[in-house]
């Protein structure tokens, strides 16, 4: 795919990486970390959050010690992949999660300290339908060391769900795909009015293909929506495009692909800091 040419700094705060398995794949896919490295700079991207792929029920400490290895001068932050014992869901759920144990393969709250200490990660990634909700310990030690925390939100964990068991926190969470996967557009117009009442919520642009729900949200909340390219079910080229034509100002383009994601995620700023 040809280069795209734009006037923008330009940063991602959304792909999948997994470095351990030989590269970055998807279902029927996979591309090695120098293509997608390529496909961001093809794409006018600078700097690439990026995070393990799902594991199943094993431990994420190998996965994301290598998705931090692999990054290593490349232009990308490694996050975190975190997991729990708890039950995402409402209803019946929450008496179950009353009884809910960690196992051996679940992130504990050392775990987070560690990675919060270890100037190779600079957040988190959970995705509560795969991977379980972390439980009150972590969920604590998460709010205490105080990084951002990119979530999976969506059918199986729309974004009232996430309003009850992480909004209440004090940490920075980045709602994947604007809350709805799969292209849901009644829990993105929910997760975009999320914004009026938590002052730590902010969106992510992934997967989002509904015009209206990105103008609507870029306008009313200028300062709370990051680019996300989805990389690599999704081509970068086609998420910066997919931004760029939108009908608002240029100033709100520019801080959609730079400032916001530089205020929540300081190491994507220019010098780093």
């Amino acid at each position: 795919m040809l280069e795209l040419e734009h006037r923008f700094r330009v940063v991602d705060v959304h792909a999948r990486f997994n470095a351990d398995a030989g590269g970055v794949q998807t279902r029927g896919r996979a591309i090695s970390p120098d293509r997608l490295e390529r496909e961001m700079h093809q794409a006018g991207v600078v700097r690439t959050v990026v995070f393990p792929g799902p594991r199943g029920e094993d431990s994420y400490v190998s996965a994301n010690n290598a998705v931090a290895r692999r990054s290593v001068e490349r232009p990308f932050l490694a996050f975190a992949r975190i997991n729990g014992p708890r039950d995402p869901g409402g209803g019946a759920s929450r008496l179950r999660n009353l009884t809910a144990r960690r196992k051996e393969y679940h992130t504990t709250p050392e775990d987070i300290e560690q990675y919060a200490y270890d100037d190779r990660f600079h957040g988190f990634k959970l995705h509560p339908v795969e991977d379980g909700l972390p439980d009150e310990p972590v969920l604590d030690q998460l709010e205490e060391v105080g990084l951002p925390v990119l979530v999976h939100a969506g059918v199986g964990y729309p974004p009232s769900e996430v309003a009850d068991t992480l909004l209440t926190r004090s940490f920075p969470v980045i709602l994947a795909h604007f809350g709805g996967h799969p292209l849901d557009r009644d829990l993105m117009s929910e997760a975009v009015d999320l914004l009026e009442r938590h002052d730590e919520c902010y969106l992510d642009t992934s997967y989002v293909r509904y015009r209206d729900l990105l103008e609507r949200a870029v306008m009313e909340h200028p300062d709370r929506v990051l680019f996300g390219s989805g990389a690599p079910s999704a081509h970068p080229n086609v998420a910066v495009m997919e931004i760029l034509t939108l009908d608002v100002p240029e100033d709100a383009m520019r801080k959609v692909f730079d400032k916001n994601p530089c205020r929540v995620i300081p190491a994507l700023s220019r010098d780093g800091r």
